[in-house]
C-alpha cells in the first residue's frame, strides 16, 4: 500500500534536514499519518498511551513533552476535578494527545477498543519501558493481531551500543547477544522490527504505516525503541515529516470469482449466510440488507458479526454456532451453500466441524484476505465485503433469483419460537428475588436504545449475549471473542468512549458505553477503571458477582473435571475449595478506585440501578449479586457442540460418562474437502 501526499502540500527543498531525536523524530512521523477511504481522511495515530520508566522517559517521554504534545493546557485529557465534564484528548494540527496508562496490557486493549469503534481507519499508539512493561504488552498484542486490529507497540528496548552488558532488567540470552524480551512480540505482531539506528526508522516507520493501514495484514505493529537509540540525534530529511494518506483499499471481485458466486448462489435451494466482523470493518451493513432483500437469504453472525443486521430484521435468524441460536444453527445444518462474509469460520462457528452436517453443502466465502476465502475448500471470491456484495447484488439482479417462499416461512417461523425462548430467559416474575445474569440482560435489554454499546470478552456472558440479545445498531454489539481475553472489557470501553468523542457524537460527545464483567474477569484487570475516573468518562460498568469461574465452572462439569478449581470459596477439609464464598467486596474495591457505585440486591433495585448508571455524567458502577438458574429460568442450553478433549481414561465416573458422550459428539465431525 503506497502513501499518497496531498496536493495542496508541497513536498520540503530536496536536501532541507531536521535534527531531532529518534524519538522526537518518530513523534513528528506519527502525527502526520492519516488514513482515507471513501473520500473520509482522519488521523491514523490520534493518541499515545504510555507508562514512563527508565527505558522510554528520557526517549518517547521527553519528545512527547519537546513538542508540546503533553501537559499543555490544550492537549491536556485531565478533567478539573470530580464532577466536571470530561476534557476529551483531541488532535489538532500535528499534536499528539497523551493518555496515562495504569497497565501496559490494558492500554493495549484501550487502544484496540478504540480501533475497533473507529472501523479500524484511526487507532492508537502504545510506549513502555523495557523489561516488564514491555512483555505487558503480549496478550494485548495476541489480541489486536487474532481479531485483526490495528494498534502501534513502541515497547523500550536495552542498549543498542551495550555500554554495559546487562543493564537492568536486560535478559541475557547465552547464545544470542541481540535477543530481548521484546522479541517475545514477534510472533504476535503482524509487523515488528528493532530501531539500532536512527536512520533504520525511516524505512520501519513507513512499513509499520503500510502494515497498520492495511485491511488485510493488520494487527499487532511493534517498532522496538533502544532507549540510548530513542535519546539519540539525526539529520532527518524533510520528507519524512510530510504528511502522508494511506489509501484503505477496497478490492473488487474477480470477474471469473464473481460469476462462479453467482452460479453457486443460484443453484442452492437452502442458503445461509454467515455474517462476520468484515462485514463491520467493510460497513457493510446496509449493502447486507440489500442483499438479503434481494434475496431473502437468511442471515446468522458470528460474534464479531453480530450487528450486521438489526435483531428484527426479517432475514435476520441470531448467532451461529456453539453460542448460536437454534433457529440458526438448524438453518446451517440443512444448509446446502453457506455464504461466508468477513469470516474466520473458528471452532466456535463449525462447532468444531460438526454444525454444518448436510452432505451436499457446499461453501462461498467472500473474504477480503484470499487465507480465509478458502477455508472450509470454499468457492473463495475474494474482495471487500461491502464491494464484493455490492457486486454480487448487481449480478443477481436481473437473473431473477430469490429464495423459496417456503424456506422463507420456515425460518421466520423457528426466529419467532427462539424469540418466545429469549422472552422466558429475561423474564423477571418475582421482583424482590436475587436476578439471574440472563434476567440481568433482559433488564438491561427493557433500558437500552440504538444508541448503547454493551463490551464483553469473557467467561458465560458471550454465550448469553450471543444467543439473546437483540442488536440494534451497528456497533451496538462488542464482544470480544477472536481471543476471549478477561481484563479486556473496562480498557476497551474507555477506549470507545475516547473514538465516541473523536466522532462527536451525541451532544456531549458520548453514547451510553457498558462494561460488562464477572468477578473473575474483574479481579483479573480493574486498573484503567482509575483512568476513567481521571478522564471522568461516563463509563457504565456492571460486575456480576458469581463467586468464580462460572462459565469454566460450567465447563468443567460437562467434561468430568467436577468444576475443580472454579469456585471462588474457602478451602474446606479435604483441602478442596467447597467452602463459604471469599468475603471479597468487588463494589468496596470499585469504590476505593474512585467510581461511584451503586449496589443492587434485587431485581427490582437493579432495574433502577441500572437506570440510574444509564443517566450518570460521570463513571459509574453497578453491582449485583446474581442468582444460579437452577431453579428459576436460565439462558437456552448450547444449540452446538465445541470440541474440548475429555479424559480418555479416568477413575472417577464423572470424567468416564464424559468422555463417552464426547466419543459420540466427536463421531460427527467432518473435514469439508
Amino acid at each position: 500500500m503506497s502513501p499518497t501526499r496531498p496536493a495542496n502540500r508541497p513536498d520540503a527543498p530536496h536536501g532541507a534536514t531536521r535534527r531531532l531525536t529518534t524519538a522526537q523524530a518518530l513523534i513528528a512521523f506519527l502525527a502526520r499519518q492519516y488514513t482515507e477511504r471513501d473520500g473520509r481522511r482522519q488521523r491514523l495515530i490520534s493518541a499515545t498511551w504510555g507508562i514512563f520508566g527508565h527505558g522510554n522517559v528520557a526517549g518517547i517521554g521527553q519528545a512527547l513533552l519537546e513538542a508540546g504534545h503533553a501537559g499543555s493546557p490544550t492537549a491536556s485529557t485531565a478533567s478539573a476535578g470530580p464532577g466536571s465534564a470530561p476534557r476529551i484528548p483531541t488532535a489538532p494540527g500535528h499534536r499528539m494527545p497523551f493518555l496515562q496508562g495504569r497497565n501496559e496490557q490494558a492500554m493495549v486493549h484501550a487502544a484496540v477498543g478504540y480501533a475497533r469503534q473507529s472501523g479500524r481507519l484511526s487507532a492508537h499508539a502504545v510506549t513502555t519501558s523495557i523489561g516488564p512493561g514491555a512483555t505487558n504488552l503480549v496478550t494485548g498484542a495476541a489480541l489486536a493481531t487474532v481479531n485483526r486490529l490495528p494498534v502501534l507497540l513502541l515497547p523500550g528496548d536495552t542498549f543498542a551500543t551495550r555500554p554495559a552488558d546487562p543493564v537492568l532488567q536486560q535478559l541475557e540470552v547465552p547464545y544470542a547477544g541481540d535477543v530481548s524480551v521484546n522479541d517475545c512480540l514477534r510472533p504476535v505482531s503482524r509487523y515488528f522490527d528493532r530501531i539500532t539506528r536512527p536512520e533504520a526508522l525511516i524505512p520501519a516507520a513507513l512499513q509499520a504505516m503500510r502494515v497498520l493501514a492495511d485491511p488485510v495484514e493488520t494487527g499487532a505493529v511493534t517498532l522496538a525503541l533502544p532507549q540510548d537509540v530513542q535519546a539519540e540525534a539525526y539529520d532527518w530529511p524533510e520528507e519524512f515529516f510530510a504528511e502522508r494518506d494511506w489509501h484503505v483499499r477496497r478490492p473488487a471481485p474477480d470477474t471469473a470469482e464473481l460469476e462462479a458466486a453467482v452460479r453457486a448462489i443460484r443453484s442452492a435451494r437452502r442458503p445461509l449466510i454467515v455474517a462476520g466482523g468484515g462485514v463491520r470493518h467493510s460497513a457493510a451493513e446496509e449493502t447486507l440488507a440489500a442483499f438479503t432483500a434481494a434475496t431473502r437469504i437468511p442471515v446468522a453472525s458470528t460474534q464479531a458479526g453480530k450487528g450486521a443486521l438489526r435483531h428484527d430484521h426479517p432475514a435476520d435468524v441470531g448467532g451461529i454456532g456453539h453460542t448460536g441460536t437454534a433457529t440458526a444453527d438448524e438453518l446451517a445444518r440443512t444448509a446446502d451453500l453457506v455464504i461466508g462474509v468477513g469470516t474466520r469460520f473458528t471452532d466456535f462457528t463449525t462447532a468444531s466441524g460438526t454444525l454444518f452436517s448436510n452432505p451436499a453443502v457446499r461453501f462461498l466465502h467472500l473474504n477480503i484476505a484470499a487465507a480465509d476465502a478458502h477455508k472450509l475448500a470454499a468457492r473463495p471470491l475474494v474482495a471487500d465485503a461491502r464491494a464484493g456484495l455490492e457486486a454480487l447484488t448487481a449480478a443477481l439482479a436481473g437473473r431473477g433469483y430469490r429464495v423459496d417462499p417456503a424456506y422463507e416461512t420456515e425460518y421466520a417461523g423457528a426466529k419467532e419460537a427462539w424469540e418466545e425462548k429469549v422472552e422466558a430467559s429475561f423474564a423477571t416474575p418475582v421482583p424482590t428475588a436475587r436476578p439471574t445474569q440472563t434476567q440481568v440482560l433482559g433488564l438491561l435489554d427493557a433500558l437500552v436504545t440504538e444508541d448503547d454499546i454493551l463490551i464483553n470478552a469473557a467467561g458465560s456472558l458471550p454465550g448469553d449475549l450471543h444467543r439473546l440479545w437483540r442488536t440494534r445498531s451497528r456497533d451496538q454489539y462488542h464482544v470480544e471473542y477472536g481471543y476471549s481475553c478477561m481484563g479486556y472489557e473496562i480498557p476497551a470501553a474507555i477506549g470507545v468512549l475516547l473514538a465516541e468523542a473523536a466522532r462527536g457524537a451525541r451532544s456531549r460527545g458520548h453514547r451510553p458505553v457498558w462494561a460488562l464483567v464477572g468477578d473473575g474477569t474483574y479481579l483479573m484487570n480493574p486498573t484503567e477503571t482509575v483512568t476513567a475516573v481521571q478522564e471522568n468518562l461516563p463509563l457504565k460498568l456492571v460486575i456480576l458477582q458469581n463467586h468464580g469461574y462460572a462459565s469454566i465452572g460450567g465447563l468443567s462439569e460437562a467434561v468430568g473435571a467436577e468444576r475443580f478449581g472454579t469456585a471462588y470459596r474457602h478451602r474446606d477439609a479435604d483441602g478442596g475449595f467447597t467452602g463459604p464464598p471469599l468475603p471479597v467486596d468487588l463494589a468496596a474495591n470499585a469504590a476505593s478506585l474512585g467510581m461511584r457505585v451503586l449496589r443492587a440486591a434485587t431485581v427490582d433495585e437493579l432495574g433502577k440501578a441500572l437506570a440510574e448508571a444509564r443517566d450518570a455524567e460521570g463513571p459509574t458502577c453497578v453491582y449485583v449479586e446474581t442468582e444460579t438458574p437452577d431453579t428459576v429460568s436460565g439462558p437456552p442450553p448450547a444449540q452446538a457442540w465445541w470440541d474440548v478433549p475429555v479424559a480418555e481414561t479416568a477413575s472417577r465416573p464423572a470424567a468416564a460418562r464424559a468422555r463417552e458422550e464426547y466419543d459420540r459428539q466427536a463421531a460427527s465431525r467432518r473435514r469439508h474437502l
